[in-house]
């Protein structure tokens, strides 16, 4: 693993751990908040999880407010019955209304970057 990786990853589960019940947040956004190099990257630490943290994975959309698909091409099952249980509804297309339901971290979520203003700069999704 490189030292990139080791020193992003714990950052994009840390920042995942933090998104509330009831919120969603995309690839993206999280990729933005931690200086990762894109969405994918967020996926491919999802996909890296060491056993035994326990995260909020199914809080972490698409950009298009919709469960992105798994390997054989379904969206997960698990990760919708979980938001349903949260309370976030999707739409009658299956999207989840971002402007309803994104999170939008604030300076209580990340006290440690509340002074940094490289960090809030142009960050999507910040209130």
């Amino acid at each position: 693993m490189s030292t990139q990786v080791e020193g992003v990853y714990p950052r994009i589960y840390d920042c995942i751990a933090r998104i509330p019940a009831g919120k969603v947040a995309t690839y993206g956004q999280i990729a933005k908040l931690v200086d990762a190099s894109g969405p994918r990257q967020v996926g491919y630490a999802l996909s890296s999880t060491p056993p035994g943290l326990d995260l909020p994975w199914h809080r972490v959309i698409n950009a298009k407010g919709e469960i992105s698909p798994r390997a054989d091409g379904d969206p997960d099952s698990e990760q919708h019955r979980r938001l349903l249980a949260e309370g976030v509804m999707p739409n009658q297309h299956g999207r989840i209304n971002l402007e309803q339901y994104r999170w939008l971290p604030c300076y209580d979520d990340f006290p440690d970057e509340a002074g940094d203003e490289a960090f809030w700069f142009n960050q999507p999704g910040v209130g």
